[in-house]
């Protein structure tokens, strides 16, 4: 199965457009890296368009953690995850996106990168333990 990331071909009313061209292989996309939570880091990198790379985070076990009244961040370990507002069904797998929150060795921290797409996890303290 391929992910289409090109034009629809759809009017905004719902109507079918004529298609002028074929598919490109260029528009294809690929499917969202899910980062799961684990023991060890592992960070795969990919080629994109115009031989440019991207960092995906496959699997996680520290976040940078960043103090807000001390202005310091701390590399800690990830305990678990307690919410995600997008999917409450990311949490209950271990799945970690941005907006999540998770538990580490300081308190509860809310996810403010994009794991697939930036390869960290950047993350404010909101709640001390």
């Amino acid at each position: 199965m391929s992910y289409y990331q090109g034009n629809d071909l759809r009017k905004p009313s719902g109507g079918k457009k004529r298609p002028h061209r074929k598919k490109r292989k260029y528009e294809l996309g690929r499917p969202p890296t899910e980062t799961r939570l684990s023991n060890v880091d592992e960070r795969v990198i990919i080629r994109v368009r115009g031989g440019n790379v991207k960092v995906r985070l496959k699997k996680a076990a520290y976040a940078n953690v960043i103090i807000p009244g001390e202005n310091k961040a701390k590399k800690v370990r990830i305990l678990g995850i307690e919410e995600t507002p997008s999917n409450p069904e990311y949490a209950r797998r271990g799945i970690i996106t941005k907006g999540a929150i998770i538990r580490t060795e300081l308190g509860l921290a809310k996810v403010l990168s994009r794991p697939g797409q930036d390869g960290v996890i950047n993350a404010i303290l909101i709640e001390k333990k």
